[in-house]
């Protein structure tokens, strides 16, 4: 399935990708059955494809990488 997204910057300073919700809600969607997820997004230079995957907290250090974040 394909469908156009979008990728903008709110009024303070975060950026938030944008999903349509036929592509979010497709049977074949891989994230399923949850309101928020942690994701991880990476690409490789020069490239114009990001890599979102879904990602597990670490629970061993009870660290929270977003602990920064609000």
């Amino acid at each position: 399935m394909k469908e156009e997204g979008r990728l903008f910057r709110r009024k303070d300073g975060k950026y938030l990708i944008y999903l349509p919700k036929d592509l979010a809600e497709d049977s074949m969607f891989p994230f399923k059955g949850s309101e928020s997820i942690f994701v991880k997004i990476s690409f490789k230079l020069g490239d114009t494809k990001l890599v979102i995957e879904k990602w597990e907290e670490p629970k061993s250090k009870g660290l929270n990488p977003y602990s920064g974040f609000s």
